[in-house]
């Protein structure tokens, strides 16, 4: 390409494009398995945990917990990461993922606690990006999260019209889609926060109705979560207290 100062113009071939590097792939998967390492550490005394064993037995239950806490992290963790990096690559940014190996170790830690923080890496962006890009970007991580935690209430409103028992794949199903409204729920209402580093500062510095809008859908998932339905039924539902 020549401009009319005879300059060759060079164009990153990928730009705008989705992209991974190899660096970022590994980081990635890394993270996808300690975190689901930790879910699966959480979970191991709870509800659900009786329930897949009357499913898959003694030895297969871990298994199938696995499998499940793999499909939160990826739905939850990494599809609000996907966010951020996909709109900033849009914009013709660098943007890829990086663990942080001490925030890694502290997941795993507060796990066998009885609680977790979840803190295994974040997207890194570089780039020029204004206000309203920066906006954009910031806010396409929660939004995944705002979807997500509507399909699992959804999905469990659907379903919870009666008693479960702990042998009924019905119930396990209605476990699976409320820990998914739970988690995704909780993670848009901390991120949409508008303080230091969090999604919500940047939201509401470049339009403060997209904000508001967006965390009072938020607080009215929690709300559908922790009031709407028993949530003392389902002990399993919230990894965070």
């Amino acid at each position: 390409m020549q401009d009319p100062y005879d300059y060759d113009i060079h164009v990153n071939p990928g730009y705008g494009k989705k992209r991974f590097s190899g660096e970022e792939l590994r980081d990635i998967f890394v993270s996808i398995v300690v975190l689901s390492i930790a879910f699966l550490i959480l979970y191991r005394n709870n509800t659900i945990m009786a329930c897949l064993e009357y499913h898959l037995g003694e030895t297969g239950r871990w298994a199938g917990l696995f499998a499940i806490c793999f499909m939160l992290v990826v739905f939850s963790f990494l599809l609000h990461e996907f966010g951020h990096k996909f709109v900033a690559q849009k914009y013709g940014m660098w943007s890829e993922f990086r663990l942080y190996p001490i925030g890694l170790i502290l997941t795993l830690v507060t796990s066998m606690m009885g609680f977790l923080f979840a803190a295994p890496g974040a997207v890194y962006i570089r780039g020029y990006a204004d206000i309203e890009k920066n906006g954009r970007i910031s806010m396409a991580g929660p939004i995944v999260n705002i979807v997500l935690a509507a399909i699992g209430i959804a999905a469990v409103m659907t379903m919870n019209d009666s008693p479960y028992f702990l042998d009924d794949p019905m119930f396990l199903a209605i476990m699976v889609f409320l820990m998914l409204a739970s988690l995704n729920s909780f993670l848009a209402v901390f991120n949409l926060i508008p303080l230091g580093p969090l999604d919500g500062g940047k939201i509401l510095a470049w339009n403060k109705v997209v904000w508001i809008a967006m965390f009072a859908i938020a607080i009215i998932e929690v709300a559908c979560v922790y009031m709407a339905f028993d949530i003392s039924y389902y002990p399993f539902a919230n990894p965070f207290v």
